[in-house]
């Protein structure tokens, strides 16, 4: 069993910053998969980022690469989302995920942003941007 509470969310306009966490309660967190996910209304949940726990790869959607920061405290099995240069199209409801689907490239495991590879996830916290 699995419980992951995200915090953090609000509105913003444009341009600015927000950051979001998410604390894991999961057996497997030092060797999971923990993702931000989001949905907007009327579109499909999308994988964000997301980050291997025992390991340094990290993946981003293409929207979000130079703006959005995946981070963890493995101590605190806390899952972080730094966002900045935020636009009106970032406006979802953000979802944090566990999974333990990785995969390997050179000796370092790496997770995907794949809704369909996590297991366990949040509640959800709103994220609003307005122009």
């Amino acid at each position: 069993r699995g419980q992951l509470v995200e915090s953090g969310g609000g509105s913003v306009q444009a341009g600015g910053s927000l950051n979001l966490s998410c604390a894991a309660s999961i057996y497997t967190y030092s060797s999971a998969c923990m993702g931000w996910f989001r949905q907007a209304p009327g579109k499909e949940r999308e994988g964000v980022a997301a980050l291997y726990t025992g390991g340094r790869i990290t993946y981003y959607a293409d929207s979000v690469k130079g703006r959005f920061t995946i981070s963890q405290d493995n101590v605190k099995k806390t899952v972080y989302l730094q966002m900045v240069s935020l636009k009106p199209e970032d406006t979802a409801m953000y979802y944090c995920a566990a999974g333990t689907t990785r995969y390997w490239s050179g000796g370092s495991g790496y997770c995907r942003g794949q809704t369909d590879e996590y297991d366990y996830w949040g509640q959800g916290t709103q994220v609003t941007v307005s122009s």
